[in-house]
Formats: structure tokens, sequence, C-alpha cells
């Protein structure tokens, strides 16, 4: 019998059998992974501000082609469409004239979003019903507009819920059920699209943004609140977007390592 010390198995003569081992991705000639898709066409909602801003820069940066959807321009070069994302009327219209700017979306980024805080007998009711109406019922619609092409170019699509999608906090009841209601339509969209479509959630907790902006103190970060700049952020959504056709990264949490919100 072979005196080896390995898992190597023998054949009946007591010779070390040769064993074809599992290898590894190939490794293209700059390091990347073989088979990485370009970033290609990436439509991005609140493209003009916060992480939205940050995905359009990096995306850019990497030789990808973004475009924008929002109530406001982005920067004067950025290709966009102007639109409320709680419409979806809107929406389609906005994804119809980028097809006609920069051409279909190989993928598309719902970075959309805004927060009403407060008790929720405080926050008025049609303020809370826009919170769900842009951050849920917008990425729903952005999806939706973007989906045949997406699935003629075998694309993916990146969600943006929060850490307050997975663990509640007070005063943030409009947040929260719009950000769980994206973890719960991402899993879903990810059966439903498999083979299709990518579909990968990204969760990340606070960001250096205007997104605290207008807040009262006692819903501000403090000021020593560690918080995370969006670009890194958004080359975490970038490693999605590149992963190859019939791999996916479905969900990504993103936080500092002090993060308390999660988990």
């Amino acid at each position: 019998m072979s005196s080896s010390t390995t898992d190597q198995p023998t054949t009946a003569g007591g010779q070390e059998a040769a064993v074809a081992l599992p290898t590894g991705p190939a490794v293209g000639p700059e390091g990347g992974m073989a088979g990485q898709r370009e970033i290609g066409t990436v439509y991005v909602t609140g493209g003009s501000s916060g992480l939205g801003a940050a995905v359009v820069e990096v995306v850019r940066a990497l030789g990808g082609t973004a475009a924008v959807i929002d109530r406001a321009a982005p920067a004067a070069d950025v290709p966009h469409a102007l639109a409320d994302v709680s419409d979806a009327a809107a929406v389609e219209r906005a994804v119809a004239e980028l097809v006609e700017q920069v051409g279909p979306p190989t993928a598309v980024v719902t970075a959309a979003g805004t927060d009403a805080v407060g008790r929720l007998e405080d926050v008025p009711a049609d303020r809370w019903a826009q919170v769900v109406g842009v951050n849920l019922i917008g990425t729903a619609a952005a999806v939706r507009a973007c989906l045949p092409h997406l699935k003629a170019a075998r694309g993916v699509v990146v969600t943006v819920s929060s850490s307050l999608g997975l663990r509640a906090a007070s005063d943030a009841s409009a947040y929260c059920a719009s950000k769980f209601g994206v973890v719960g339509f991402t899993r879903a969209l990810q059966l439903e699209l498999a083979g299709e479509v990518g579909v990968t959630m990204l969760v990340p907790a606070g960001m250096r943004t205007h997104f605290f902006d207008g807040r009262t103190e006692q819903y501000r970060p403090g000021p020593d609140a560690d918080l995370m700049d969006p670009r890194v952020v958004a080359h975490s959504v970038v490693h999605a977007l590149r992963q190859p056709v019939g791999t996916e990264v479905r969900e990504m949490v993103v936080t500092v390592s002090t993060e308390p919100s999660w988990p």
C-alpha cells in the first residue's frame, strides 16, 4: 500500500492513481476572471445624487455607459431622462427615451430612494406613501420597464435595499416597510428570472451622502458616525454587474466594520 499521507487513491498494484483535480476560474491577462462580462449600458435610477451618482461615476470610469432616470438632472454630460420613479408610466417613457439616446440597457441599478422619519402618527399619510412609492414601487417600475431589454441581453438587475430592510428601527416605519418590500421583491424576482436575467440585491448601511440633510438633530448621524464613501459601495455594484453570464451575486451586505444596524 502506498505510504503517502495524502488522500490520493491507489491502484490495485499500490501505485498512486492520477486524479483530475477541479480547477478554479481561468484568470485573464489583467488578473480579472476570464468570462467576466463588460459593464455595458447601465441605467441608474436616482443617478443624480448619492449612491446613484457614485454608481454613474464608477461605471463611466471603468469604461461602461451610464444613463440616469431621476427627477433632477445629473452632471451636464451624463445622458438622462427626467421622471418620478413612483410613476410607472413616466418610468416607461424615460426608458424609451434613454434607449433612443444610448441604446438598450444591459443592466439597471435601482438607487432612487427617499425617507420620512418620525412616528407613524406624525408622518403625513401622503409623505409616508411617497416613501413606499419611490423606494418599492419605483424599484419594480424600473425593472419592469427595462426587463424586455435585459432578457434580450441576458443582463443584470441590481436592486438597493438597506440594512433597515433586514432589521427594523423605530420612527422609520415607511422606510422599513419599503426596504423590507425590496428584499421580498428581489428574492421573488431571482426565482422568477432564474436563467434569464441576473438579479442582485445590494444591502448598504449608512453612507456619506445628502440623504440625511433636512432632518432634525435626533434623526441625523452623530458627528462621530462612521459612514461609507458611496463610491466604495458603487464598486461593489460593479462587481455584481461584471459577473460572467450564468453566475450571480445574489445578495451583498456592505457596511463599515463597526456598523450597528446589522447584524
